[in-house]
């Protein structure tokens, strides 16, 4: 039996479920997944960005992700990405993946102004905003 990860590989996803929410048609060696989660890019070529716009996932997969940008990334950019995995009412219990991740390509999308993304995971770093209430803390 093999390990799922190697400990001089970058961490990733184990495994993304895509029987629970159906493969993007191709034949590759990791799945994708078509979701729509919220991804916010937050800095291009360790530029931070000026407004971080919040834009929308079209699949992602253990090492990469596509989505729709209203930016021209250039191909080999290093970006840094927030990606909401689990999204709870009123902020508490969220699940986010950081991520740094570089363009591996950009197409031009239908919509005017466009381009889609595919952007390969250099390493991942899952975020919770989980507080453990006061009353659970030693004093």
């Amino acid at each position: 039996m093999a390990p799922l990860l190697a400990p001089d590989q970058p961490r990733r996803f184990v495994r993304v479920p895509t029987h629970a929410v159906g493969v993007h048609p191709e034949h590759r060696e990791y799945p994708r997944a078509t979701l729509n989660l919220p991804l916010r890019l937050r800095s291009t070529a360790g530029v931070p960005e000026e407004f971080p716009v919040t834009l929308v996932t079209r699949n992602i997969s253990s090492t990469g992700v596509y989505f729709l940008c209203p930016k021209q990334l250039a191909v080999g950019a290093s970006i840094e990405l927030e990606i909401v995995l689990v999204s709870r009412p009123l902020g508490l219990g969220n699940v986010v993946v950081a991520t740094m991740a570089h363009v591996c390509r950009r197409e031009t999308a239908a919509m005017p102004g466009w381009f889609g993304i595919a952007a390969a995971f250099d390493d991942v770093q899952f975020d919770r905003d989980d507080r453990i209430p006061s009353r659970y803390l030693k004093p």
